[in-house]
């Protein structure tokens, strides 16, 4: 992104020349990083939708590819099958990305059942393939009242469930439908300044990561469970 397009983003101008930015665009030359973003609600003017909206412009500003998943005609899991063209695309996206962002809304104390519908039509195997495993995740909530941390808490074991480096940073915006504007950016404040450090975190962790995510994924459990099926089919075609 161009500086005066950063300019468009509630950023203090000096930060362009911080060090953490400036490592940053360095990193980023052998290829962007990845990153999916997944919000939790369908409505209109969906706040979650506008924090993760928000939130793509400052990893697109940091140097990031972003893609925004629309959950609309995403059917419910155990309705359809992995063939309907919603899910392909989820999948599709999930394996694409190297760093993924989760923005729900809370309701009845949890995350919405769009976001969770989501995450479950998402298995911990595709063809032999994890599609979660050892990519980065940062978490975020919105909130129609007082700030609450129910719903990043759920995403927070989600992730560990799915494998996923999820990252110490997080944001929960309170009374979120006073922190957008009529042309539904976000304003400047602190729960701003939040967002803005936990996507600078998830850049940071996405570009240590992605790299080394063979490494890191190598479980000896795993070895052991490949070595005795390796021992197997040897057995079987010495028969």
């Amino acid at each position: 992104m161009m500086l005066e397009d950063m300019r468009l983003l509630n950023i203090d101008e000096s930060v362009l020349d911080a060090p953490s930015i400036s490592k940053m665009e360095v990193k980023t030359a052998t290829h962007k990083p990845r990153i999916l973003l997944l919000y939790g609600s369908l409505r209109a003017r969906s706040f979650s939708r506008l924090a993760i909206e928000e939130s793509a412009r400052l990893l697109t500003a940091f140097g990031a590819d972003t893609r925004i998943f629309d959950p609309r005609g995403l059917p419910q899991p155990d309705t359809e099958d992995e063939t309907h063209p919603k899910v392909k695309e989820l999948r599709e996206l999930m394996i694409w990305s190297e760093g993924q962002v989760w923005c729900s809304p809370e309701r009845h104390g949890a995350m919405t059942s769009i976001m969770k519908s989501q995450i479950d039509w998402v298995p911990l195997n595709i063809g032999g393939v994890r599609p979660t495993q050892g990519k980065t995740l940062a978490i975020m909530q919105v909130c129609g009242g007082s700030q609450s941390f129910n719903a990043v808490n759920q995403m927070r074991i989600l992730g560990r469930w799915m494998r996923m480096v999820t990252i110490p940073n997080q944001s929960s915006v309170a009374k979120a439908f006073l922190e957008f504007d009529d042309d539904n950016r976000m304003k400047a404040s602190p729960y701003y300044n939040r967002i803005v450090d936990v996507m600078e975190e998830l850049m940071k962790f996405t570009l240590l990561l992605r790299d080394s995510k063979e490494y890191f994924v190598d479980r000896y459990s795993e070895r052991v469970e490949t070595a005795e099926q390796v021992s197997q089919r040897v057995n079987q075609k010495s028969l």
